[in-house]
């Protein structure tokens, strides 16, 4: 991912913390993705699902990550934290899944909190057991992955359990935390009309989701699945055509939610 010089801008010094260290994949400065504004997204190692489209494969083993203090991701956002003030951006966390270090998540975002930094969470909620109150008090927002609908499509598209993920959105609409929900469409597995209408209305019971991301399937990152020998199942699968894009989003609108 992307190395950026840091910005020639003084900002207040770090709050110190306590020594937590994580296994970190790589990070990126960038706009318009992964939460409002300007975005440091900081992707960490580990992840216990196993998603056919995955484009990050690279990032499921905890142990292949780089050892880092806490304390040196918040002076990376301590030296960007000018650029999140002008541009209402913050700090994102994801992966692999972000969950499998709660306590990297919760150390970051409260020092965070405490430099006036706005937070994202970006997971799949399978692991949302592990999220305490105390670090979804100190999240402002989660980018939460709804994969799909049904129970029976979303363990073909992951090899895990939908309900997890289910009952974590129940968990933060009850507490009225923000939400923006996210759906990968991919044609022949995501985009049949019963499964489109079961995550419809799932997050529909949610009041605190402010959208719904339809993300259309790619393959960025085959290459990765083929570098590191993992058989992959979508090859030759073409992203979703317009009129199937149009299609899943009148259906998810027609559940009272605001599609993008």
């Amino acid at each position: 991912m992307t190395r950026l010089p840091p910005p020639v801008v003084a900002a207040p010094p770090p709050t110190a913390p306590s020594g937590v260290t994580a296994s970190v994949h790589s990070w990126e400065l960038a706009t318009a993705v992964d939460g409002p504004g300007t975005r440091l997204t900081v992707f960490l190692s580990g992840c216990p699902l196993r998603c056919r489209y995955c484009h990050n494969p690279d990032t499921w083993r905890f142990e292949d990550g780089t050892p880092t203090p806490v304390g040196d991701l918040v002076e990376l956002v301590r030296r960007y934290r000018p650029v999140f003030t002008a541009t209402g951006g913050g700090v994102t966390l994801s992966g692999g899944e972000p969950l499998r270090q709660p306590d990297v998540v919760r150390e970051l975002f409260t020092a965070c909190r405490r430099m006036g930094v706005r937070t994202a969470l970006d997971t799949s909620g399978f692991l949302g057991a592990d999220a305490d109150d105390e670090l979804l008090d100190v999240t402002d927002l989660v980018l939460l992955d709804v994969k799909s609908g049904l129970a029976d499509t979303y363990r073909a598209v992951t090899g895990g359990e939908l309900a997890p993920t289910v009952a974590f959105g129940d968990r933060l609409a009850a507490r009225g935390d923000r939400m923006w929900i996210r759906f990968v469409l991919v044609p022949g597995l995501t985009d049949a009309d019963e499964n489109v209408d079961a995550v419809g209305r799932i997050v529909a019971r949610w009041p605190t989701v402010d959208r719904v991301e339809v993300l259309p399937f790619h393959q960025l990152g085959e290459h990765k699945w083929d570098a590191l020998g993992i058989p992959y199942s979508l090859h030759g699968v073409r992203p979703p055509d317009a009129e199937t894009q149009d299609r899943v989003r009148a259906r998810l609108r027609s559940h009272g939610l605001l599609v993008l």
